[in-house]
């Protein structure tokens, strides 16, 4: 059955690539375990794509506004958000020149380094927040590999002009929304070319699987995108994609909920006398508060803080028993980590004394009482 009127992203992420409204019909999506299939078809193996992989993919389509494609749609399924993000990087041509941010997800900015270190592209950085350096930048560029938020700083670029710039020069842009989601952010409504999440964060939201997707409105694009998938392997398994689609139906009440406790601990945090600075988009001094009000639809449930010592920001990170002490974010359980140890985030300027906590959906009071004395 269609729906009588345009829905909203709430309700798209809960209707889209379910089966067909048929009379015994499953409501949702089956978890199909074949890596192979009746001749006779263009689909012959599950390189090329199976219905569970499909299904989350068409609901990723609808949630990021992209139209259907010649197959299966704008969305393309990876089997980590890493893969997802190599199969754009890891096709540029030898010569390529990548514009990308100064701070950004250090595991993408090792991406790119090692194809500097083999010799195939040049990178040039830059500060994201200064649109004049951006713009620039992109004259004889080949991508623009872009961030909003970044994380884990935080920061807020103007999209709208940057794709406008990257495409009047012939610059594909690459966003990678994964703080932000897509009932945060939707960079294809904004001129962007290509949207990257790591599914494994907010979108599966349950810490248990590794899952990427890449979002386009061009549909030749998404096609390229699936050849370079079947070419590397980098195929989603059929768990992965039930969990992920099941994890993608309750995004926004999560969502809702780690916001709202977010905004409440940024404020606490902001007001504790080790802590010496928050990084958070609902910041009503952040330096892009306007970019966030005219681009984010919510605050987020990620935040960064410094604290007076590096020893005392370690023993934060250790002295929580509620948070769980561990690598990742957009898990239904608060995640705390120092990102200011990895080699990777100090070469970019993060600060040693740098904690990030990714907010999760346990009461707030029992979240701060155990910032609290963590703090203490």
């Amino acid at each position: 059955m269609t729906p009588r009127h345009p829905l909203r992203p709430e309700s798209v992420i809960v209707a889209a690539g379910r089966p067909a409204h048929e009379p015994g019909a499953p409501v949702n999506a089956p978890v199909v375990l074949t890596a192979t299939f009746h001749a006779g078809s263009a689909r012959g193996y599950a390189r090329d794509g199976q219905d569970t992989t499909v299904a989350f993919e068409t609901a990723m389509a609808a949630a990021e506004g992209a139209p259907d494609g010649d197959r299966d749609g704008a969305s393309i399924a990876f089997s980590s958000g890493m893969a997802a993000a190599a199969a754009v990087i890891e096709s540029l041509p030898v010569g390529a020149v990548v514009v990308a941010p100064a701070s950004y997800y250090n595991f993408h900015r090792n991406l790119l380094d090692e194809q500097v270190r083999l010799g195939r592209i040049t990178v040039r950085t830059v500060d994201q927040t200064d649109t004049a350096a951006v713009v620039a930048a992109l004259d004889g560029a080949t991508l623009a590999w872009l961030e909003l938020p970044t994380n884990p700083l935080l920061q807020v670029l103007d999209l709208p002009a940057v794709a406008t710039a990257a495409r009047a020069r012939g610059v594909r842009t690459v966003v990678d929304a994964t703080v932000a989601t897509p009932l945060g952010l939707r960079p294809l409504d904004h001129g962007a070319d290509v949207v990257m999440h790591s599914a494994t964060k907010w979108i599966a939201g349950h810490s248990d699987l590794l899952m990427g997707v890449l979002s386009t409105s061009d549909p030749a694009l998404a096609e390229q995108l699936r050849q370079r998938r079947t070419l590397t392997g980098a195929v989603p398994g059929a768990l992965e994609g039930y969990l992920a689609l099941r994890g993608l139906r309750t995004l926004s009440v999560r969502l809702e909920r780690a916001c709202d406790s977010t905004a409440v601990l940024a404020r606490r945090l902001a007001e504790h006398p080790a802590v010496t600075g928050v990084h958070y988009l609902g910041d009503p001094d952040h330096p892009q508060a306007s970019l966030i009000a005219q681009l984010l639809t919510h605050r987020g449930a990620l935040l960064s803080f410094t604290t007076d010592t590096l020893a005392r920001a370690d023993a934060v990170c250790s002295r929580v028993g509620l948070i769980t002490h561990a690598t990742s974010i957009g898990g239904v359980e608060s995640l705390i980590e120092r990102r200011g140890a990895y080699a990777g985030e100090a070469a970019q300027g993060t600060p040693a004394e740098l904690v990030r906590l990714s907010v999760g959906i346990e009461h707030v009071e029992d979240l701060w009482a155990d910032l609290a004395q963590a703090l203490a």
